[in-house]
């Protein structure tokens, strides 16, 4: 187990980047399942009201964990926040209900673009509006907004969800999380599966919502390139720590985070044996 602590690299908090109050606090948190994995050693990380905050890191890193850490999905899945907190707008929610938090203003969209296979999108659309109480025309005027998004979905508004493509059913599980009327999305994996026009068709969508909405995004991604270029401050991890934050745009130009996540150096590409030598070492670690 490496002992080290987390890596900046000069770069500003990410509410200072931004310059304005912090939404999300979680601050050194742990988190066990089944008792005894330790899966999050002491992650700490800030949201900023209005904006776009990346999760980044490979497969197993504990991104999905600390979205439900977050969104207090874990105890499905015998898994708890033993240390640490996790604040919004100042308040502890560590333990508030997920439904209690939805109605603040924090949802998630799973991994895996989980719709209603059985609905409509349409119907698909209109649950994540369950929790609102705020009436028909409200509701209504927010499905156009959602529609003025993604106006693929109002072409396939009456189709059954398990018969579209993935990636209208990931823009089905954004729009649904759209319609709860949120004011910060913890988006999980939004690129997985989907060929490259539509990840950046995705990306383009949650940077125009970020804008003309105001809702701040926290997510977590694979594809480290096109997160950097969207997201406004980046957080890495690597075996459930935080290795490197910083600015999207410093963490970009990183020799390590090119070499390692992209695959490149001031050399050009590298080989895929390279880049697992590399892995070994890990410079930032050291």
């Amino acid at each position: 187990m490496l002992d080290t602590e987390p890596a900046h690299i000069g770069a500003e908090a990410p509410e200072e980047v931004l310059g304005t109050e912090v939404l999300l606090d979680v601050n050194n948190i742990e988190v066990i399942y089944n008792h005894v994995i330790l899966v999050l050693k002491g992650v700490s990380l800030h949201v900023p009201k209005g904006g776009i905050i990346a999760l980044l890191g490979g497969n197993g890193a504990g991104k999905t964990t600390t979205l439900k850490a977050i969104s207090n999905l874990l105890h499905s899945e015998r898994g708890e926040v033993t240390k640490g907190t996790i604040r919004y707008q100042g308040e502890n929610v560590a333990h508030m209900d997920p439904s209690a938090l939805v109605r603040r203003g924090v949802i998630q969209v799973m991994e895996g673009r989980h719709c209603f296979a059985h609905l409509t999108i349409e119907e698909n659309l209109l649950t994540g509006a369950y929790t609102r109480g705020d009436g028909t025309g409200a509701i209504e005027a927010d499905l156009e907004m959602v529609y003025s998004y993604f106006p693929r979905l109002k072409e396939r508004r009456r189709s059954q969800a398990g018969y579209t493509s993935g990636g209208e059913q990931q823009m089905c599980a954004i729009g649904r999380a759209l319609m709860s009327r949120p004011e910060t999305v913890l988006l999980d994996e939004p690129s997985m599966g989907l060929a490259p026009q539509l990840v950046e068709q995705i990306f383009e969508i949650v940077k125009s919502v970020n804008e003309n909405e105001g809702v701040s995004f926290l997510l977590a991604e694979q594809n480290t390139n096109v997160a950097l270029r969207y997201a406004h401050y980046g957080y890495i991890l690597e075996s459930g720590r935080v290795v490197m934050d910083g600015e999207a745009k410093a963490l970009r130009e990183n020799p390590d985070v090119k070499e390692f996540y992209l695959g490149m150096s001031d050399q050009g590409r590298r080989s895929y044996r390279e880049v697992r030598s590399y892995r070994r070492r890990k410079r930032w670690l050291s």
